[in-house]
């Protein structure tokens, strides 16, 4: 008897299932929003809960009827629901709209400690004079190590590395590297403090002798200790006379 009122059951109800599926026809149809990557939305037809997925383009095809409310959902989308009308089977630019979700971080707060460093930590003594890799190259070069062999004599040794460096033009070349150092880091801060447009239409230069005007600037130690202090204004009234003095001596090259 179970197994009679079971039979009838999967009958009426696989029976139900097959006239929903016939009162049903394909729904085609497309999703926009703003991303370029509209693969894997979900469209899920409320009445039947069948379910498919949208591909890169963001076509879908889904059973339904009029009336069947079609809900599209993703994790990066607002839910949107549509209830199906008869014109929009017969539409063949079938679309929906939906909207992107904006996730808002919570505040981030970033704190400065300007009196946290190496030196306050204990890591390096107080006071360490800072050498650029170019500086640091010629100390080591030009330093009298006096600790230097100090177990094959009374009292120490004076190394000879110096003096070796000194006679071999090493110290010479590294002294020149520290200046090239110097005139690229002066030459970074002054393109970093005025524009190209600056030294065109502000003091005039021609654009082809403008780099040749920064080369001139730095030359000059006066200017250099200004532009170090980083004082804009100060630096740009002396870099103006400078400017005065070389379009001088553009035109008497000229002439």
């Amino acid at each position: 008897m179970i197994h009679k009122i079971t039979c009838f059951l999967i009958i009426v109800l696989g029976q139900n299932s097959w006239s929903q599926i016939q009162d049903r026809s394909l729904m085609n149809g497309k999703v926009e929003s703003n991303a370029s990557d509209l693969s894997g939305i979900y469209v899920i037809n409320a009445q039947t809960e069948e379910t498919v997925t949208t591909d890169v383009s963001g076509s879908f095809s889904i059973l339904a009827k009029a009336d069947d409310v079609l809900v599209f959902s993703s994790i990066s989308y607002k839910e949107k629901r549509v209830m199906l009308k008869t014109e929009d089977f017969s539409n063949l630019n079938f679309t929906v709209k939906l909207a992107m979700l904006m996730y808002q971080l919570q505040e981030v707060v970033i704190k400065k400690y300007d009196n946290i460093n190496a030196e306050s930590l204990g890591i390096i003594p107080m006071g360490q004079r800072k050498f650029t890799a170019a500086e640091r190259k010629l100390e080591t070069a030009t330093a009298l190590n006096a600790t230097a062999n100090g177990g094959g004599m009374v009292g120490g040794s004076i190394s000879a590395d110096p003096l070796l460096n000194f006679f071999s033009g090493r110290t010479a070349m590294l002294k020149k590297e520290v200046a090239v150092e110097k005139k690229e880091f002066f030459m970074k801060l002054l393109e970093n403090m005025f524009s190209l447009e600056h030294f065109i239409d502000r003091l005039k230069i021609p654009a082809e002798y403008v780099k040749g005007f920064e080369y001139y600037a730095i030359e000059n130690d006066k200017f250099t200790v200004i532009l170090n202090s980083k004082n804009k204004t100060s630096t740009e009234f002396l870099l103006g006379e400078l400017a005065v003095k070389y379009k001088e001596m553009i035109a008497d090259g000229g002439k």
